[in-house]
């Protein structure tokens, strides 16, 4: 896959989990589509888990699908690790 298709995928699948996202997910464009890219891998690790060569933890990029599945996880947890642990009495 060129570097090129590989960033539009990326952009693409960030742009669609950010839409399907409830809240607001203030990120730029390349925030948008460094969670694309990212959400490419999570979804190659979740896809090998249906995959039936025996290869749990390659680690590889997906499809579109995958990976916006990808990013809407990183996005979940991006979304717990910013709230604030504040402790009331």
């Amino acid at each position: 896959m060129s570097i090129i298709a590989f960033l539009v995928i990326g952009l693409l699948a960030g742009l669609l989990a950010r839409a399907l996202m409830p809240g607001n997910q203030s990120m730029g464009l390349l925030a948008t589509t460094l969670l694309g890219i990212a959400g490419s891998f999570v979804g190659g690790f979740i896809g090998s888990f249906f995959n039936s060569d025996g290869r749990i933890l390659a680690l590889h990029p997906s499809g579109l699908i995958f990976s916006v599945i990808g990013a809407m996880v990183l996005l979940l947890l991006v979304g717990f690790a910013g709230r604030s642990r504040r402790v009331r009495i």
